[in-house]
Parts: structure tokens; C-alpha cells; sequence
């Protein structure tokens, strides 16, 4: 993939946010910067990263599909109820995988799992 001006901004806001941004925000938070970028030409960018396995892209549930650069693999837990996210190291998760994968003779693609539940403050009513 050749590496555009506004390609290399996307991934540099990724990567210094530490954060999940849908396309909106992106786009939003590039228009200072770039302000001739159209909307259509920040989605397209991040399909091409997504694609190229630079970004990851997730449903958090909040409705909209939202973007983070990909260069550690890590997973989540979401409360549905007040959305709090917690971050999962790979290393927690990859036996699961190793397991699913050997037990079912099946290659595991997903870089990023998303768990929903309820987190205990919830669930206690705190």
C-alpha cells in the first residue's frame, strides 16, 4: 500500500491516542491538519489499513464501528451498562485460541476479541 500524507496522519493519530476513534472522530481530528481530506477519502484509507492488517477495526457497542492501530495484539471486556472497557493482554486470551483452534482443527484470524458483559460495580450497584 502506498503510504499517502493522509495515511501516515491516520495511523500517527492512531498510535499516539492509545484509544478506539471511529471514522468521524478521525476524520475530525485530521481536518486542522489536512483541510482539503473529504470523509470518503479518510473511510477508504482505513479500509486499506484495516485490510493491510495496520489498523484494527471493532464493534466496542457503542453503535458505531471504531479504529485502532494494530501493532500489539490485545482484547476487551465491555460493561454494557456503563461501558467501561478494560484491556485483556493477548497472553490471557491465546490459550483459549490455541485450544478452539487445535480442538476444532480451525485457523483463528481475529486479532481483536471483544467480550460484552457486566462489570462488578454494576453488578454490585455501586
Amino acid at each position: 500500500m502506498k503510504k499517502t500524507s493522509t495515511s501516515l496522519q491516520i495511523l500517527s493519530l492512531l498510535e499516539n491516542c492509545h484509544c478506539h476513534l471511529s471514522a468521524a472522530e478521525i476524520y475530525e481530528q485530521l481536518r486542522p491538519q489536512l483541510p482539503a481530506v473529504a470523509p470518503s477519502t479518510v473511510y477508504r484509507i482505513l479500509e486499506r489499513l484495516v485490510h493491510t492488517g495496520q489498523v484494527s477495526i471493532s464493534d466496542m457497542g457503542g453503535g458505531t464501528e471504531v479504529y485502532e492501530i494494530a501493532n500489539q495484539r490485545h482484547h476487551h471486556l465491555v460493561c454494557e451498562r456503563c461501558h467501561t472497557v478494560l484491556t485483556l493482554s493477548d497472553a490471557e486470551i491465546q490459550p483459549l485460541f490455541e485450544s478452539l483452534q487445535q480442538r476444532h482443527s480451525f485457523v483463528i484470524s481475529t486479532n481483536h476479541l471483544v467480550l460484552f458483559g457486566i462489570c462488578e460495580k454494576c453488578r454490585s450497584g455501586s
